[in-house]
């Protein structure tokens, strides 16, 4: 039987008479009537609400105005090539009928996460950067073993440098290089007696890597400044996407250059050229040691605009997918 989707809402007039329409016309074209509340889902809102009712019936769709003339037209053309590719016994028709009429659990879990990615991907930004926080504050708590677990989870996901990295419950919320110039704070260097760390070649590093901290320095976050930045803003984002009713569109890709890949571009690989003492190299860029405050910067556009150019896309993708299943379950009640 053919299958007539209608895209209505609640105390819609024009809705009601084309379900009129349609009873009137069901002796002449068999059909089955799929009703879809666009409210149920906000892409479908946004898609149809200024245009309803629509009428899907194979491959045609009908917008208001609809006449009884059109919905006659449009059934009787729906119902021949229905009736054509049944004469034909196309297999790949067959098949996308067979999947059409049936629901799987696939299917549900799919609409499942179609319609809850966002939170999902907020929950797991917000376990990914909250974890790190975690660590120094077990090891403040006096539980160093599930703390060292939460480290080394980290350890191949960044370079957790102490000197590029946050301390919480210390003196200071950083302790930068002597070579990043900031007054008034205490130096790495200072504070943990570890010294020839603006080599990169140096085995002081792997010492400054598995540096934790004190009970008077602090402990170190799980994850470097930049990176704690970048997913930060990828969290806020998420959210505010959310609050706004992923209204937002995706940022273009010349922005996301301009704003996301530039600063922290320049910022991250100005230093890190900089500190290959290569005698040619020097006389181009000069050393050079970034402060926490230009990482936590640069990191935050990244991750913002990232997120900016990404989130507007999955929701593209996603809200396709619910619209899909939404039709399909709609369907499969409708034939019950």
């Amino acid at each position: 039987m053919l299958n007539v989707t209608l895209y209505t809402r609640k105390n819609c007039k024009l809705c009601d008479e084309v379900k009129a329409n349609l009873a009137e016309l069901q002796a002449q074209y068999p059909h089955r009537l799929v009703e879809v509340d666009i409210d149920t889902d906000a892409a479908l809102l946004s898609k149809y609400g200024q245009i309803i009712p629509v009428v899907e019936a194979g491959p045609y769709t009908l917008q208001a105005p609809i006449t009884r003339q059109k919905l006659q037209i449009t059934l009787g053309a729906a119902s021949d090539r229905r009736n054509q590719l049944e004469r034909l016994e196309d297999p790949e028709y067959k098949q996308r009928i067979q999947k059409g009429q049936s629901v799987t659990t696939g299917d549900r879990v799919s609409l499942w996460i179609a319609k809850r990615y966002l939170l999902i991907l907020n929950l797991f930004m917000l376990f990914y950067v909250g974890l790190p926080f975690l660590a120094p504050t077990l090891m403040k708590l006096n539980a160093p073993l599930p703390a060292q677990i939460i480290y080394r989870i980290y350890k191949p996901l960044c370079h957790q440098f102490g000197f590029r990295s946050f301390f919480l419950y210390g003196e200071q919320p950083y302790y930068p290089l002597a070579e990043a110039g900031l007054e008034g704070v205490k130096t790495f260097e200072e504070v943990t007696g570890i010294t020839n760390l603006n080599d990169p070649y140096s085995f002081t590093r792997f010492e400054a890597r598995n540096y934790i901290g004190s009970e008077t320095v602090g402990y170190k976050v799980a994850l470097c400044e930049r990176d704690i930045a970048i997913y930060l803003a990828i969290l806020g984002f998420g959210i505010v996407f959310g609050f706004t009713g992923r209204r937002f569109k995706s940022l273009h890709w010349v922005l996301w250059l301009l704003i996301g890949i530039g600063p922290i571009g320049l910022d991250g690989f100005s230093q890190l050229f900089s500190q290959f003492n290569w005698e040619w190299l020097a006389s181009v860029v000069p050393y050079r040691e970034s402060t926490p405050f230009l990482r936590a910067l640069t990191g935050a556009f990244f991750g913002f605009a990232t997120a900016w150019f990404a989130y507007p896309n999955i929701e593209e993708s996603m809200s396709e997918t619910r619209q899909y299943y939404i039709k399909k379950f709609a369907v499969k009640q409708a034939s019950q």
